[in-house]
């Protein structure tokens, strides 16, 4: 190619970029509009006892989750449906768009004194101030009720798309379980 011709090639190649980019966002931008009917516009979901908290969370957990729903991993009536028609690809913009927002505030946040019982062997994965980290989702600030929901899953086998969190939860006792939702439910 003469070299004449490479500005023209880069003006174009900038062009059609500058125009995809901002179609690509507002893509994004509708998705989360949907998103937002569950999970709140503002970050905090509709219903806080059956939807998680996703503004803010980790985008590898996210887009973990997404990808489940939309394999069949994990089964619900109303993700797999809403995740199947996407890409792989949508699905971690999705889950970049909503990691990049702010975690919202915890109105109900308390000093909890100390962690329950059976709460150590969690943060190893997700986290000293269960904050979440690369392997694991936050769990600080998530409803009790969602928490020990998902707690609950795992130990019953209903929910198995995580290799581990099913020994974990069993061997926890109901109590503990509760115990430790409600605790990070305070932070």
């Amino acid at each position: 190619m003469p070299k004449r011709l490479w500005p023209a090639v880069a003006g174009a190649a900038f062009i059609v970029a500058s125009v995809a980019a901002p179609a690509a966002a507002a893509d994004v931008e509708a998705t989360a509009t949907v998103c937002a009917g569950c999970h709140g516009a503002s970050g905090v979901p509709t219903d806080p006892k059956t939807m998680p908290i996703i503004w803010g969370q980790q985008s590898n957990y996210l887009y973990k989750e997404l990808h489940d729903y939309h394999s069949g991993d994990r089964a619900n009536a109303i993700m797999t449906p809403l995740a199947k028609p996407f890409s792989f690809d949508d699905l971690r913009q999705v889950a970049n768009y909503f990691a990049a927002k702010t975690w919202p505030a915890n109105p109900s946040a308390n000093a909890a004194a100390a962690a329950p019982e059976g709460s150590a062997m969690c943060m190893a994965c997700h986290g000293q101030t269960f904050q979440g980290g690369e392997p694991a989702p936050r769990l600080a600030g998530l409803s009790s009720d969602y928490l020990l929901a998902q707690m609950n899953n795992f130990a019953d086998g209903t929910r198995t798309n995580n290799l581990d969190m099913p020994k974990f939860m069993r061997d926890l006792s109901a109590s503990q379980r509760d115990a430790i939702a409600h605790y990070l439910a305070g932070l």
